[in-house]
């Protein structure tokens, strides 16, 4: 049997008689994305803005993304590379000067945040192209978008090549909110105001963080 693309793909097995069985070692990279892409839901969206060596903008979003530990502040964004093994602009921009800014998307950027998936090629800025209000980072030379809610400023701290993925280790030197979003007195981020959005299953779904419960955690008490 073959997908859609003419590739072969493994036929998922009943396991325990309950569950589908797929062997990602005997599928096509496609499909094990799609299985991936469509479990591991929602995704946070880092709308990364980055600067080639010569001073050429670029915006893109990589759902692929993540916090992974505040000591140091560290993020980290999986950035697949084109069908001919060459790197994207972003990640070539930051394999090239080591500096980025993941900006967070709030739901009025939708639009402009999926214009910024365009191939374009690497002279084209797209944040200019979508319209984009930018402002200068302290840090580094990206500038980050003042439509985001939050942006970080990220320095380089390892990138790994892992097969067609480049894995980007960035550290988080400043950390920029919008005023209407923080609250000095109690130090905390009013989240559900953002509204932020993530990514879902499927090439074009998106989720708001609107449909919220909460769960205490709970506490052990040593029962002698």
């Amino acid at each position: 049997m073959t997908s859609p693309d003419g590739a072969p793909i493994s036929l998922g097995t009943l396991a325990g008689g309950q569950t589908m069985h797929f062997d990602f070692s005997t599928m096509s990279s496609p499909d094990r994305y799609r299985l991936m892409a469509s479990a591991i839901t929602p995704r946070p969206i880092a709308w990364v803005t980055s600067q080639s060596a010569t001073g050429t903008r670029n915006a893109a979003p990589y759902s692929f993304f993540n916090m992974m530990g505040a000591a140091p502040p560290i993020v980290a964004i999986g950035m697949m590379r084109r069908p001919d093994g060459t790197h994207k602009d972003s990640a070539q921009n930051i394999l090239d000067t080591r500096e980025f800014v993941v900006n967070l998307v709030g739901e009025p950027d939708a639009q402009a945040m999926n214009l910024t998936c365009i191939d374009a090629p690497p002279d084209i800025d797209e944040i200019t192209l979508a319209g984009l209000d930018t402002a200068a980072s302290i840090a580094i030379a990206p500038p980050r978008i003042t439509s985001a809610p939050v942006a970080m400023e990220c320095r380089v701290y390892q990138t790994v090549e892992i097969g067609t993925t480049t894995l980007v280790i960035g550290e988080v030197l400043h950390f920029h909110v919008r005023d209407e979003f923080y609250d000095p007195a109690t130090r905390r981020l009013d989240t559900p105001a953002m509204r932020l959005i993530g990514r879902v299953h499927g090439s074009g779904f998106y989720a708001r963080g609107t449909d919220l419960f909460e769960l205490n955690r709970p506490v052990w008490t040593d029962p002698a």
